[in-house]
């Protein structure tokens, strides 16, 4: 997959309830994303973290379900957390059912270390089983026997049946120069969040090293923005930092100066910064408890953005 075959314009779905509304509208928004001009809807993952969240690949499908053009990427899934097989297996499903149209997004994630006991997999070795995992799934999505000793994750297995003739593409996410440079060695895109457009560049820098070093061509850069469009700018920031506490048990204070909010001209100007540094595709992350109302704005940056 090439930089410019990314979907360019993305948002994520409510499938985490930060604000405890009790409720998930995954296939409202993913319709009203598709009728938007979005190109694809992505979801988040953890098992047991701060806000309510749903499954991802039963997200996901849910979605497929509703929508009929609109790319399903994962941002991102817990990709160590898991048995590699049972991965393979839902994803070759999830391609099969929506082909296509799904981009698989992986991390290692780290930020709730009692969800990784509660899946038994220990902290530390994340790192190493997000790489032994990924050297082992384009076997098993090709449907190819599996006979792998370890160190990590032992793996005898019969082909697995349907099976697909292509991957779907890769994303790693993460802000450290390790994922930087996993992302280099084997992704389609990096998917960063939570920096500063200089800090972003010098990460593409390193990006693009990485998959030199490696014989590829860079991959994309898919930026993830933090965005509540809105007239109001105390309300903008009051919603903001109603999600940073309910998803991450943290405020606009620590958070705040990574997101983008305002009417839609001002949104537009910060996202246009990170275009400037590289990021080919962005995923806006709705920080406002309107999520329908807020795609709908978030068309306007859209359109105030592909004006130029």
């Amino acid at each position: 997959m090439s930089p410019a075959a990314i979907p360019r314009w993305g948002v994520m779905l409510p499938s985490f309830d930060p604000y405890r509304t009790h409720r998930y509208p995954v296939a409202e928004a993913a319709r009203t994303a598709e009728a938007a001009g979005f190109e694809c809807a992505w979801v988040g993952d953890h098992l047991a973290y701060v806000p309510p969240t749903l499954d991802p690949f039963v997200a996901l499908a849910y979605a497929a379900g509703a929508t009929e053009r609109l790319s399903l990427g994962f941002s991102v899934l817990l990709l160590p957390m898991r048995p590699v097989i049972w991965v393979a297996k839902q994803l070759i499903s999830l391609c099969t059912l929506a082909p296509g149209r799904v981009i698989f997004g992986v991390g290692v994630g780290g930020e709730g270390p009692e969800e990784w006991e509660a899946a038994g997999v220990p902290l530390k070795e994340r790192g190493r089983r997000m790489d032994e995992a990924l050297g082992l799934l384009p076997a098993l999505l090709r449907g190819e026997p599996v006979d792998h000793p370890g160190p990590l994750l032992p793996l005898k297995t019969p082909a697995l049946d349907p099976a697909l003739a292509e991957p779907p593409p890769l994303v790693v996410g993460g802000r450290s120069e390790i994922a930087v440079r996993r992302a280099g060695r084997v992704a389609d895109a990096w998917m960063p969040a939570w920096l500063e457009p200089s800090r972003v560049a010098q990460r593409a820098g390193l990006l693009a090293e990485a998959a030199e070093e490696a014989g590829r061509p860079r991959p994309g850069l898919v930026m993830m923005v933090f965005t509540n469009v809105n007239d109001d700018l105390d309300r903008a920031r009051a919603e903001a930092d109603g999600l940073y506490r309910g998803q991450y048990n943290l405020g606009w204070d620590q958070l705040g100066r990574w997101a983008a909010i305002g009417p839609p001209q001002a949104v537009a100007e910060e996202v246009a910064r990170y275009a400037e540094v590289g990021a080919d595709a962005f995923v806006w992350v709705i920080a406002s408890p309107d999520q329908l109302g807020q795609i709908e704005r978030l068309a306007e940056v859209k359109e105030i953005l592909e004006k130029g």
